[in-house]
């Protein structure tokens, strides 16, 4: 008897993560992105925002799913990056103002990005949660320099208004972590996950090679 393939939801709209899994040999069944509310709880650390999010974003999702035959028993997997400069969350940029308020704040200065991890199993209340972080170390940036990024429009809706795996990649003088859960996604520990809740990648692989 064949044995049914855990499918693959992800709870996100980011062509960015679609793309890293990608990276790793991996296409989601289903893409739905989980609507919920980010704004973060008073005094809410950095590190318990990321887990928060990406758990209750993976949630939203399992629950939806959880009735419906087609996807009962899918992985549902999301996540959610924060970046922070100590206790100070950055915001995900919309404009211009906020733009430039975090690259100035970020300029010459170490920073924290935390990636919440989360992969649950539509119709069960069982969840895989991982916070990766990562030390980021940016370059002083000049007023020229922050202002040619404002024109590349890379920053909007970017946590913290830079996107590394862009231009923003000039600005970077050290990391120390993750840097695919920088961009979006951590792939070690994605890959972890997935497959201690029953999602074969390396299965995926051997079928690409036929």
């Amino acid at each position: 008897m064949t044995v049914a393939k855990t499918k693959l939801v992800l709870a996100s709209a980011s062509p960015r993560r679609v793309d890293l899994l990608a990276q790793i040999g991996v296409t989601p069944d289903r893409i739905f992105p989980a609507d919920i509310d980010e704004t973060p709880a008073a005094r809410e650390m950095p590190r318990l925002l990321a887990g928060r999010l990406a758990r209750d974003k993976a949630g939203v999702v399992a629950e939806a799913l959880g009735n419906d035959a087609a996807w009962s028993g899918a992985a549902v997997l999301a996540a959610d990056t924060v970046v922070a400069v100590g206790r100070r969350i950055l915001p995900k940029a919309e404009s211009q103002e906020e733009a430039i308020s975090c690259l100035s704040l970020l300029s010459g200065r170490n920073h924290r990005v935390f990636t919440g991890l989360c992969v649950r199993i539509a119709g069960e209340a069982t969840e895989s949660l991982r916070i990766v972080e990562t030390r980021v170390s940016f370059k002083h940036l000049s007023e020229r320099e922050i202002e040619a990024y404002l024109a590349s429009g890379e920053w909007r809706g970017k946590a913290g208004a830079y996107a590394i795996q862009g231009r923003a990649a000039a600005f970077i003088e050290h990391l120390v972590g993750s840097y695919s859960a920088v961009v979006g996604l951590p792939l070690y520990e994605t890959q972890t996950l997935l497959s201690g809740r029953g999602y074969d990648i390396q299965e995926r692989w051997s079928e690409d090679g036929h």
